[in-house]
């Protein structure tokens, strides 16, 4: 597995002249900001790690794709986003949704397709989806919403709202014919785009480095003129960090830019994924080298933040995710005709 980067790597322009994003630098965080970092990524594994379980017990159907190890990059990335910006991922989904503002218990009773989940019980793990909060999915097939989120970027600068777009892939989608397509298309038309590929290193099975001419997956928009930059995406810090520059980039009109952030599942890459294909020792490595939530406890502590006070979050957290769990378990499933329920718009 290769390591993370000490510090971010930008692709270097064709064109020498060409202006380029700044260096992002670690995030400055207040001991709240880094309470509530904490606290988020607390959220996702505790609420990951629940989805798992029901899904052992037979109460999540279909495929389940956990976001285990990976916290930091969306808590670091959509800490820094606004209300106008809107965010869509594929099918690893459940965490981005926590951080929009979707109750738990909304997204857990979607996970056991309860008709009190966020999309009525009909889109399951894989395809949830919120205009409300901005969230637009959730998506199965491999590399789709690059192209949709490149059709949100589109909205926002049409509308003129000064929303951005964070459209998240990782690096098994990287290799799909569309998102080329996009990219040309985002930078023709200088598109607020931040396109972020989440690496986990693996795609579904197979290292990066074995199914990559070009591992440096921050390279890939080199050739439509997008810049792109490698992140750290294990330390929450270099994600925000990130996220200001990017933003600040495509805000100002300069098109969209790629973040390659650079992280690791715990899990499979499903629930019926075994992970042969890496050893235990890998994966307890970077457990006990890079874990986010870790890392981010030793930041607190360094900043006096006692034990006492994150065992307290702890428990928060655990009850939160508990309550989300005994609802999913007890609300009706959907009627029968609820099949017949926004599959069609008229308009006049």
């Amino acid at each position: 597995m290769a390591k993370a980067p000490a510090k971010p790597r930008s692709a270097v322009p064709a064109t020498p002249n060409r202006e380029r994003p700044a260096e992002p630098t670690l995030y400055q965080a207040s001991k709240a900001e880094l309470l509530e970092f904490y606290r988020q990524m607390l959220l996702i594994r505790r609420f990951e790690e629940k989805a798992g379980q029901l899904y052992g017990l037979g109460l999540i159907g279909g495929f389940c794709h956990l976001y285990i190890g990976q916290e930091a990059v969306a808590v670091g990335l959509q800490s820094a986003l606004s209300e106008k910006d809107s965010v869509i991922t594929g099918y690893r989904d459940h965490g981005h949704m926590l951080l929009c503002g979707i109750p738990p218990k909304d997204v857990m009773a979607e996970l056991t397709g309860r008709a009190a989940g966020i999309s009525r019980g009909k889109g399951g793990s894989m395809h949830m989806f919120s205009v409300d909060h901005k969230f637009y999915g959730g998506h199965g097939i491999v590399g789709a919403q690059v192209s949709l989120g490149t059709g949100l970027g589109f909205a926002h600068k049409y509308s003129g709202d000064g929303g951005v777009c964070l459209a998240y892939f990782g690096d098994g989608a990287s290799n799909q014919g569309q998102v080329y397509e996009s990219f040309n298309m985002a930078e023709l038309w200088k598109l607020p785009v931040v396109y972020v590929i989440e690496n986990n290193q693996y795609a579904m099975g197979t290292s990066v480095n074995r199914s990559s001419a070009e591992d440096q997956l921050y390279r890939r928009g080199e050739s439509f003129r997008i810049p792109g930059i490698q992140i750290d995406g294990m330390d929450v810090l270099a994600a925000r960090g990130a996220a200001e520059e990017a933003l600040a980039w495509v805000r100002a009109g300069k098109g969209p830019i790629i973040l390659e952030m650079k992280t690791y599942r715990y899990r499979g890459h499903s629930m019926s994924d075994p992970a042969k294909y890496r050893s235990r020792d890998e994966v307890q490595a970077v457990r006990d080298k890079s874990d986010p939530i870790e890392h981010c406890k030793k930041l607190l502590e360094a900043e006096g933040v006692k034990d006492d006070e994150l065992k307290t979050i702890e428990q928060e957290i655990r009850k939160l995710v508990n309550e989300a769990a005994d609802f999913a378990e007890s609300t009706p499933e959907p009627e029968p005709g609820e099949l017949y329920t926004n599959v069609l718009v008229e308009s006049y």
